[in-house]
């Protein structure tokens, strides 16, 4: 099994629609992916249309330990989900004194371990204790990098969470992807900017870059994925090519 968890402490740079896309498209690769929804936004839930209604289980039930993981897991289309909530936006108060807070979530999902090929966390847009949780959460960490200026700005303060929490609380986690999004083949600043990221993460660049697409901003309002809203656009393309590519990482590295 493979446990990734998509950050970036900015929002607005396709992080959740990057955690949605790969594990749709690596669903339609014949992989079992479950999605976390781990943003008290819960724009990952509602871009699915899973809190129409207030859900009775999602991940801050998970969390408090009132339910077992799987009782929060909802199908959709071929993957699961475990959704969000706006009781989640406590957690940083209300898990404060937790012993080992930084471990709930690795503890929680622990029993789902054997029922899934992937497991996909969609982290807050900060660095607070449910990112952490993430981080301690997983093998793997996708940084999502939208192509525009300021792009490396703050990653910093990232980097060196990533490095206390390796060293601290979870030895194995590494940075094993970067996914650059928003891309326009138009603008010279665009290429220059994945210019940029390339020189500074080298080959955990994905060779796979996603471009400007306004099917992809259309998608969530349809409640749909980019595969089910619009097959045939660009985000579909460029989602199904980084899926390949995620998949065939994992084929070379078994």
């Amino acid at each position: 099994m493979k446990t990734i968890a998509f950050t970036n402490q900015k929002g607005g740079v396709g992080k959740t629609t990057s955690t949605i896309n790969v594990g749709a498209g690596l669903a339609q690769e014949g992989f079992k992916v479950l999605l976390v929804d781990l943003d008290p936004q819960a724009n990952l839930t509602y871009s699915l249309r899973l809190s129409s209604n207030r859900l009775e289980n999602s991940i801050y039930e998970v969390l408090k330990g009132d339910i077992q993981a799987d009782e929060a897991v909802i199908s959709h289309n071929g993957f699961d989900i475990m959704p969000s909530s706006i009781d989640l936006s406590g957690a940083e108060m209300e898990f404060a004194n937790e012993p080992a807070r930084e471990m709930l979530l690795k503890n929680s999902l622990s029993s789902l371990s054997k029922d899934y090929d992937y497991i996909l966390i969609d982290c807050p847009p900060n660095l607070g204790l449910l990112t952490l949780n993430a981080f301690t959460a997983v093998k793997e960490i996708f940084i999502v990098l939208q192509s525009e200026y300021l792009a490396l700005h703050g990653l910093s303060k990232l980097m060196d969470v990533i490095q206390i929490v390796k060293e601290r609380l979870n030895p194995d986690i590494e940075i094993s992807g970067i996914i650059c999004t928003l891309f326009d083949g138009r603008k010279n600043l665009n290429k220059e900017v994945v210019d940029h990221i390339q020189d500074y993460f080298g080959d955990k660049v994905f060779d796979t870059i996603i471009r400007d697409n306004v099917a992809l901003a259309e998608a969530p309002s349809h409640h749909k994925t980019i595969f089910e809203y619009a097959p045939d656009s660009h985000g579909a393309k460029d989602y199904k090519a980084l899926a390949q590519e995620i998949r065939n990482g994992q084929l070379q590295h078994a």
